[in-house]
Order: C-alpha cells, then sequence, then structure tokens
C-alpha cells in the first residue's frame, strides 16, 4: 500500500513519523513503520539529509528533524495566526509576573527566542527576538534538555560545550545531569545566576497535547527586583501560561 503513495507523501509521512518518536529512529526503522522498502527508505533519507530536512543524531545512526524541517515546522505555526494569540499569553504572563517573558524553541546554536514581551522596568536585559542563548545554564535551556529520555539526555550533556559564563555556571556534566532529573521530577527549571550575574529566571515546558515538549516559556529578572526564592513561588504561574499555550496554539 505505501508503495502507491506518491513520494513527496512519502516524506512528509517520515517527518510525521519521526515527529510522533521520543528517541531517533534509524532509516531502516523508519522505513518499517511506513512499509517501505529497506533501499527506497535509504535513498529518501539521503536526500532529506542532503537537503537539510533530516540530519544524524549524535551516535550517527538515528535520524532527527534538521533545520529546515523545524523551520518549516516554525513557519506553519506562524501562518496559522498562532502567534497572535501566544503572544497575548504572553502579555497577560508578563503582567501577572512583572517582568519579561519568553517564549523559547531550541534550535542547533541554542535556545532560540521566538517571541517575548518587555518589561517596562527601566534596568532590564536585552536580548532580542532571534538572540540564541546556551542550553546548559538558561532555565528554557535545562527545561528542553530535561524533557529528553534519560539515555539521550545523557549522550547530548556528555557531548556538549559546558563554558563557564558566570560564577553560579554548573561546568560538570554529573552534576547538570543530576539537576535535569530534579527538573524533569519538579516540571519547571530555574537559572541562579548561571548565564548572567545578577540574573534569575524560570521556565516551563510547553507541551503538545500529547505532552511532548514543544518549546519553553520562561521570565527573567534582575536580582535587585527578585530573589531566587520567589522565582521558585512564581513558577506555578509560568506552568498555568505553559498551560495556556498549549491550548492555544493546538487547538483545532
Amino acid at each position: 500500500m505505501t508503495d502507491r503513495i506518491p513520494t513527496n507523501l512519502r516524506l512528509l509521512l517520515m517527518l510525521e513519523t519521526l515527529g510522533e518518536q521520543t528517541e531517533p529512529l534509524s532509516p531502516a526503522a523508519l522505513g518499517r513503520r511506513l512499509g517501505l522498502p529497506k533501499q527506497t527508505a535509504h535513498r529518501l533519507v539521503a536526500s532529506m539529509i542532503e537537503e537539510g530536512f533530516l540530519k544524524r543524531d549524535e551516535g550517527g545512526t538515528g535520524l532527527r528533524p534538521g533545520r529546515r524541517a523545524r523551520m518549516m515546522a516554525t513557519g506553519l505555526m506562524h501562518a496559522s495566526s498562532v502567534h497572535v494569540a501566544r503572544h497575548q499569553v504572553l502579555l497577560r504572563l508578563a503582567e501577572r509576573v512583572g517582568e519579561t517573558v519568553n517564549f523559547v524553541v531550541p534550535e542547533d546554536r541554542g535556545m532560540a527566542y521566538h517571541d517575548r514581551v518587555e518589561t517596562d522596568w527601566p534596568f532590564r536585559i536585552q536580548l532580542p527576538v532571534g538572540s540564541h542563548v546556551p542550553f546548559h545554564c538558561t532555565a528554557s535551556g535545562k527545561t528542553y534538555l530535561a524533557s529528553l529520555p534519560k539515555a539521550q539526555r545523557r549522550r547530548l550533556v556528555q557531548a556538549m560545550a559546558l563554558p563557564q559564563l558566570s560564577h553560579n555556571t554548573i561546568t560538570d556534566p554529573d552534576r547538570l545531569l543530576a539537576e535535569l532529573q530534579q527538573i524533569s521530577r519538579q516540571g519547571y527549571a530555574l537559572d541562579n545566576e548561571e548565564f548572567h550575574a545578577g540574573m534569575v529566571a524560570t521556565a516551563v515546558p510547553v507541551t503538545d497535547p500529547a505532552g511532548r515538549y514543544f518549546a519553553s516559556v520562561a521570565f527573567h529578572a534582575p536580582t535587585q527586583r527578585v530573589s531566587i526564592e520567589r522565582a521558585v513561588e512564581l513558577a506555578g504561574v509560568v506552568a498555568a501560561a505553559a498551560a495556556e499555550l498549549t491550548t492555544v496554539l493546538f487547538a483545532d
């Protein structure tokens, strides 16, 4: 039956199947899921890797959506006008916490700021839309890392550079992995002056209806206004906004 599906639709089905997985699939496994001959699956995968729609995972055997596939997904989401509703949720969250709020998505270069609402305070940290920040020392980045399956999380952390960006940056892989396990249990991540001295942040995952990580919603603030204890207290407020974002982003 799959052999009669046009090639362009096969490519979309392959991307859809990969998007439903929590672990990378090999070309052969992906082909089996779709009932494709092994040679056909390898040929289609090679074309999509060459064009940037797929990429190999850290181990080199599994497949992940590539940059072009992720950009396409983001563009389709933007074209559906849900970005307007998304921004309204961020506006309400910014009013509740009184600080700058961000909608952040993982990319190859780090966590990318796709939307934000700036605080009215004169003293604020400038990270405009389009900025990239590290995975290992930001609340949004640690939220993403904590969402990964344990084996994949460990492989990625052990492969990552962990530069010291402030006095509190975690640079030891085992210590970072322990914190990510805690974040996975508690449902939110903190940046306790790990990215910038004098700045704290709280982030919560935004998930799709199946509970899979999609993005992070976060606020950050200078320690002159928000203590780390207050950042913990506000995690519930951020989590409520994350749940609202799931509703507006994935509504029929």
